[in-house]
């Protein structure tokens, strides 16, 4: 794989613009724009190596509620430099402010769109950290065979604990990734971040659910217009795993309500 990122002028991080949907910050970018954001900060990376990498989230109506009920995780979420937009109430709801996000961007597709920003700047090193050996496998190798300029350059499945991180930090760092791609779940996988953020020498920590079944092909996407409509999460919860039944049961009354009652509509 080329390293001609490497030979580019590294461009200059901007600042992300954040506001406050249901209580939690949430970035007024695009998929562009966030491609954009990690091929910048990967080239800064590269051009300056030592820093800690960019950590970025993301936000939807699990998180809105999650982080009014669990102190550890909203400490944690805070730690990101950006938390995009995963979930289409999250744009719904910033439509109503002085600063609507321009599109939703859920983790699923963001990893194709990121891959074909990392292809056009010539090339990026990928590591897939979560899920388990045979999901992980499958997702690797479904990137690796979709987008062969942009290099898998390690993975680890999920299954690990707190005693196995700087092992597998140790991996990550001799892999030599530009970014990494963690599927642990939500909050297992921001408190891994947090926690090993001054370990891991890569641009960018990207937290990502439960992208790698979708690539590996064992979750189907809802029908796009589902997708459009923002019911993508009704699909997951009809043909998902059973326990996202009760998690949307419980959590989107929730978030709706954090989502009315915790939103900054006007700028302070």
């Amino acid at each position: 794989m080329t390293d001609a990122i490497d030979q580019r002028a590294p461009m200059t991080p901007r600042p992300v613009r954040h506001i406050v949907i249901g209580g939690v910050p949430a970035a007024v970018l695009g998929s562009g724009d966030l491609a954009d954001r990690m091929i910048a900060d990967c080239q800064a990376h590269r051009a300056q190596p030592g820093g800690s990498p960019t950590m970025v989230f993301c936000t939807n109506g699990h998180t809105v509620s999650k982080a009014a009920l669990d102190r550890e995780f909203r400490d944690d979420l805070l730690r990101a430099d950006i938390i995009h937009a995963d979930g289409g109430v999250i744009v719904a709801a910033s439509r109503l402010t002085h600063a609507p996000i321009p599109e939703r961007t859920a983790t699923t597709d963001f990893i194709h769109h990121a891959s074909r920003a990392a292809a056009d700047a010539g090339g990026l090193r990928f590591f897939l950290l979560g899920s388990t050996e045979e999901i992980n496998r499958a997702a690797g190798d479904k990137l690796a065979a979709l987008y062969p300029d942009v290099g898998v350059a390690g993975r680890h499945h999920g299954y690990f604990g707190p005693e196995d991180e700087a092992r597998i930090c140790g991996l990550i760092n001799d892999s030599a990734a530009d970014v990494v791609w963690v599927g642990l779940g939500k909050g297992l996988e921001e408190r891994f971040c947090v926690r090993n953020r001054h370990r891991i020498r890569a641009g960018w920590m990207i937290t990502c659910g439960g992208c790698f079944h979708f690539l590996a092909g064992d979750y189907a996407r809802a029908p796009r217009w589902m997708q459009r409509s923002g019911l993508e999460w009704l699909h997951r919860m009809m043909f998902g795993p059973r326990h996202l039944i009760a998690r949307y049961l419980t959590t989107n009354p929730h978030a709706l309500y954090l989502i009315a009652t915790r939103t900054r509509r006007h700028p302070e």
